[in-house]
């Protein structure tokens, strides 16, 4: 069992959450409980499956968490796309989260291979 709270993977994805968070609170009203409540599913997706995986006995079993947690990253990051081509996310905002999500996305890929 790994102690997922010591993993720089959950800490970055954590801290990567509350960022999405705080930019979704200024989608329009109409988008509460469409594409930013979507997004936020699956941001906190990606800490919350690093958690479950650490409390798995086996690595292989973590790794298959890890593979979900990578799977949410990809949601998270068509999601920012979509939400840019409909204006609710300025350039600037979006290049930034997606460069936090592309290395939150290699370190637990490489962090999982080391499990395999």
């Amino acid at each position: 069992m790994h102690q997922f709270k010591e993993l720089l993977i959950w800490k970055k994805s954590r801290l990567f959450f509350s960022k999405i968070y705080n930019i979704t609170a200024n989608f329009p009203n109409e988008e509460k409980f469409g594409i930013a409540n979507q997004l936020r599913r699956a941001a906190v997706s990606i800490p919350s499956n690093i958690a479950e995986g650490a409390s798995r006995n086996s690595n292989k079993d973590f790794a298959r968490f890890l593979e979900i947690a990578i799977g949410s990253a990809y949601e998270v990051e068509t999601q920012f796309l979509i939400s840019s081509d409909l204006g609710f996310i300025n350039e600037e905002n979006i290049t930034e989260l997606i460069n936090l999500l592309e290395e939150i996305t290699k370190m637990t890929s490489k962090f999982r291979a080391t499990l395999l």
